[in-house]
């Protein structure tokens, strides 16, 4: 079996349009499970039925662990997503970022502005065999260009429809 390629570097071309132009969407579908909470007892569910995990509240939010939770998905993504644009940008740079690694930490915690939540993130990249300049230069622009940081830094373009 041949081995994917990542996608090709032509992905930073820049985008000429007045409407943001989306390129792949999908849909997750959480539903309750046994205690009918998504986030304690939950099954997260893909369109396309690629993604099928329970969902289980960790032990230091008063669950039983033993199943994923939202904020190791989130981590997942945002650290997948940076790593791909590390890697495009490297290439097109002419740099090896074959050993690189992000790991992505969030917390839920408490917001002092509301009293109730929000996350929080923290993203640690390592690019060994990179000069410190470049790794500088290179993971600046990977935050400019990552949609998660983007997200992180700019908020999220979203609507919440109730489906009746």
């Amino acid at each position: 079996m041949k081995p994917l390629a990542p996608p090709p570097v032509s992905l930073l071309d820049k985008y000429v349009g007045q409407d943001i132009k989306p390129l792949y969407s999908t849909t997750v579908t959480v539903t309750g499970g046994e205690a009918e909470h998504g986030r304690a007892s939950g099954v997260a569910r893909s369109e396309d039925g690629n993604l099928e995990l329970a969902l289980r509240m960790p032990p230091e939010l008063g669950g039983p662990g033993g199943g994923t939770n939202p904020e190791q998905l989130f981590a997942a993504g945002f650290a997948a997503c940076f790593h791909g644009v590390l890697c495009l940008l490297s290439a097109k740079a002419g740099h090896g970022a074959a050993a690189c690694s992000v790991a992505v930490s969030v917390s839920f915690a408490r917001d002092p502005v509301d009293g109730m939540y929000l996350l929080m993130a923290d993203v640690n990249i390592r690019l060994p065999g990179l000069r410190q300049a470049a790794a500088e230069e290179l993971v600046r622009n990977a935050e400019r260009v990552c949609p998660y940081a983007k997200m992180a830094r700019e908020g999220l373009l979203n609507v919440v429809t109730l489906v009746t």
